[in-house]
């Protein structure tokens, strides 16, 4: 089978998080950027939170007001942290490129291809392209309206609540051999407080048995890292149609390396038609 791409990543913003300390993790961040490499097209959380963090260590303080305009103000200012940050540590021999979607980027055929071929000529020109979803400019209740709009039109909307949707969204626009999740679990439990019941694969012969053994075990999956986060029942749904191309699915932690992931070594939950 022809891949386009060789990986799409996603991380989420709580796994870039140093509990502990309140700031960045800096070695998680420093060893993900030594890892990527033309080829591989990473999505990232992070810009809210990291803004919120840095607006706190800056003023002692958090923003008060309406939630949407304080969400749009610590995106606006971690937005820069993070892709700074970023450029810090991927190698200098590789350019890096910041792309800020939104749900019409999916949801218009014309810019749907101009983002699948910008994304797509990355490699050649030894580029790594940064995903994030563009939360300084998206308001919620337009969003909202412009959704149900579209519904009104037709029957399969992209919503892009968050970046598990729109890491599913690249891979589906660019067909990945590997598309990775990575957040601050191993996997998929049968029993979330219980570490040996870790999936360790979900596969089948074809892709329909493959999402039928999704389903069956989104049942086991509740509750999320954070307000405002899916969780692993929506990255469970999310990678649906990657599988429909034939896209191998790891979802893990942070804390293991890429290659560790692909290679089986590190702890994951690895889906895939056989």
């Amino acid at each position: 089978m022809k891949f386009d791409i060789e990986l799409v990543g996603k991380i989420g913003s709580m796994a870039l998080i140093n509990k502990e300390n309140n700031d960045i993790d800096y070695n998680i961040l420093s060893r993900i950027g030594r890892e990527l490499r033309p080829g591989y097209i990473w999505v990232t959380s992070g810009a809210t939170e990291i803004g919120r963090l840095d607006y706190i260590n800056r003023t002692g303080k958090e923003l008060v007001g309406n939630s949407e305009d304080i969400k749009t103000d610590y995106a606006a200012q971690g937005q820069t942290i993070l892709i700074e940050t970023y450029r810090r540590f991927i190698d200098s021999r590789y350019s890096l490129r910041q792309f800020l979607v939104e749900h019409q980027h999916f949801n218009d055929e014309g810019k749907r291809k101009h983002l699948k071929e910008a994304l797509i000529r990355c490699p050649n020109q030894n580029a790594i392209p940064v995903v994030n979803y563009n939360d300084p400019v998206s308001d919620e209740e337009n969003r909202k309206l412009e959704i149900q709009s579209l519904r009104s039109k037709r029957e399969k909307v992209v919503e892009c609540i968050d970046n598990d949707e729109t890491a599913g969204q690249i891979a589906c626009l660019v067909k990945p051999k590997y598309l990775v999740i990575l957040s601050g679990v191993d996997g998929i439990f049968t029993d979330i407080n219980d570490k040996s019941t870790l999936i360790r694969e979900i596969s089948g012969a074809t892709a329909e048995e493959v999402i039928a053994h999704i389903d069956y075990y989104k049942d086991f999956c509740h509750g999320a890292s954070r307000k405002g986060a899916g969780g692993a029942v929506t990255k469970l749904e999310y990678i649906k149609e990657p599988i429909k191309m034939g896209t191998t699915v790891y979802i893990s932690s942070s804390r293991y390396k890429l290659n560790d992931v692909l290679s089986g070594v590190a702890p994951s939950t690895r889906i895939a038609i056989k």
